[in-house]
């Protein structure tokens, strides 16, 4: 479960629409400028879940920066690394495994084999790889991704905790339960002690490890670890929001009513 942010997404989607028509007036509608908005109201847009408007944008803001600072800067990479991310949500995995594939291309070129952006990279390509079935890839660009943000990082920032949750699940998926339970253990102590036991990033942790529970045989566990989760999230959500309806779900499974 991927938390999206959970700010005014509407009201952000009219500041962008209106900074991007001051740009456009000011420098055209082929200025960098104007795909630095492009690429934002692509990235409300996609959080609004309009993938297609979010995809028309990012592809828009790629064509800019590939004119203006050619195929290969790190510039284009962000572009083609957001291009990746909504390709994947739409679907198109191969489009996004290929899209991925060129931003780490770029970035490991721009900017060395253990930089943040080729963590980032690298990560994205496990997370399209493990929907693609490859979960021995996936797992190999996970702690690729971990061991580059823990040098640079430190063992604790909470983008560690990202990439220990995203190793934790493939881990599962490979059966290897305990050691995904050491991972969601420790991605939860690292968002407890950065975001304090009531963050939407913690509730990611404790519903990864409801749901391990229960794979686990260990009921009791699982309906402690999802209740919290659900309580959690109904401090930042409305009672219909998606990620409520898979914990509710889950405790209905278990047999426990949140409604």
């Amino acid at each position: 479960m991927v938390l999206k942010d959970l700010d005014d997404l509407e009201g952000a989607k009219e500041n962008y629409e209106r900074a991007l028509k001051i740009d456009e007036a000011a420098f055209g509608p082929d200025h960098p400028k104007v795909a630095i908005g492009v690429n934002n109201l692509g990235m409300v847009l996609k959080d609004l879940d309009d993938l297609e408007g979010a995809k028309e944008n990012y592809e828009r803001a790629l064509k800019i920066d590939e004119a203006a600072f050619g195929p290969d800067h790190p510039k284009v990479a962000i572009g083609v690394n957001n291009l990746g991310t909504v390709l994947k949500d739409l679907g198109d995995l191969e489009g996004a495994k290929a899209n991925f594939e060129r931003a780490l291309k770029i970035d490991e070129a721009s900017f060395g084999p253990d930089h943040p952006n080729v963590a980032r990279d690298v990560n994205n390509l496990g997370t399209v790889l493990q929907d693609l079935g490859d979960l021995e890839g996936a797992k190999a660009n996970y702690e690729r991704a971990l061991k580059i943000f823990e040098k640079q990082l430190g063992k604790d920032h909470p983008n560690v905790a990202t990439l220990v949750n995203n190793l934790g699940l493939v881990l599962q998926d490979l059966g290897d339960l305990e050691g995904a339970k050491a991972n969601y253990e420790r991605a939860l102590k690292i968002d407890e002690a950065s975001f304090g036991p009531n963050h939407p990033d913690v509730a990611r942790d404790i519903h990864n490890l409801s749901m391990l529970f229960d794979q686990m045989g260990e009921k009791e566990k699982a309906i402690e670890y999802e209740k919290r989760a659900t309580e959690i999230l109904l401090k930042f959500l409305p009672p219909d929001h998606p990620y409520l309806k898979i914990c509710r779900e889950h405790l209905r499974n278990l047999g426990v009513d949140m409604e």
